[in-house]
């Protein structure tokens, strides 16, 4: 109980979740609650299990000091449900695609990450959308997004790690 868990969602698990994996982790880190706090990442859809994440992904998180070349892709899977405290989907398809198969009584586990963002204007989009048709700019603004959205999710998750207590 005096731990947190957390599982960011996107579809192919190779761009915007194992970029708010790898930047929720720093934050985490920095914080000093590495030890209280599991982080992970997985897609709904299974394409790409095993890669790591998009060389333009790395390439931009990299940038900015966070190392995803450790990252590997996989799936969502039936336990993640029951492990995680909150399964945080980068946009409403993916939610929808994890509510399709939330447990009875874990649907309430799974949320939109940017519903933590700091920024109303950042909280008032809803989604992070997915960069991986787009330019360069476009991974930019995924770690803009994720930025915002973990400083929110970290208040949150230190506020849960203070009542488990």
């Amino acid at each position: 109980m005096d731990r947190f868990s957390v599982l960011f969602v996107c579809m192919g698990n190779i761009c915007r979740s194992p970029t708010a994996e790898g930047v929720f982790r720093a934050k985490v880190e920095a914080a000093g609650l590495a030890s209280r706090v599991h982080i992970d990442s997985a897609g709904t859809f299974s394409g790409h299990i095993g890669q790591p994440p998009d060389p333009r992904t790395q390439q931009a998180a990299r940038a900015r000091g966070y190392d995803l070349s450790m990252l590997r892709a996989r799936a969502v899977v039936p336990e993640d449900y029951e492990r995680f405290d909150l399964l945080l989907a980068m946009d409403e398809f993916n939610r929808a695609a994890l509510l399709r198969h939330s447990p009875v009584g874990r649907a309430d586990r799974v949320q939109l990450f940017l519903d933590y963002a700091v920024d109303e204007p950042v909280r008032d989009l809803r989604e992070v959308p997915d960069p991986y048709y787009e330019g360069r700019e476009a991974f930019e603004r995924v770690l803009d997004l994720v930025e915002n959205a973990s400083e929110g999710l970290l208040t949150y998750v230190t506020r849960q790690l203070a009542w488990r207590l």
